[in-house]
């Protein structure tokens, strides 16, 4: 069911700071940033060769970013996330294995515009997972 590694994210308290310090530091390429009100985060993509990395910080104060950056006032890791061909088969599929999907179930739009879904941190060994179609 799993594709490959989409890409994973870290929640940052200063997007602008962050995207620096990889631009700068580490020589990355790296995205404008982009606002995604649906979800509560303002995010850019790191790009590499064989994946991505997401930062994201919060948009707005009813972000879900900004309750997890209280508990990590530094940043840390977020989530991962995995490519899926059929997100709506892999989400019945999980559900079915007894996974929970956060939310109402239904896919939203991410940043790539494509589906995705969050899937429950305690069924996957405490790391919030999100999956994306291809």
């Amino acid at each position: 069911m799993l594709g490959r590694l989409n890409h994973v994210a870290i929640a940052v308290p200063d997007l602008a700071a962050a995207a620096a310090s990889y631009r700068s530091t580490l020589g990355a390429s790296v995205t404008e940033p982009q606002a995604l009100p649906e979800h509560g985060v303002t995010v850019v993509f790191v790009t590499l060769p064989n994946t991505k990395v997401e930062l994201l910080e919060p948009l707005g104060d009813a972000s879900p970013i900004a309750a997890f950056l209280e508990k990590n006032p530094a940043g840390a890791m977020h989530h991962i996330c995995y490519e899926v061909e059929d997100i709506i088969a892999a989400r019945d599929r999980l559900r079915q294995a007894g996974a929970r999907v956060l939310g109402d179930g239904n896919p939203k739009i991410g940043a790539h515009g494509k589906p995705v879904l969050f899937l429950h941190p305690k069924d996957f060994q405490g790391t919030l997972i999100e999956l994306e179609e291809v």
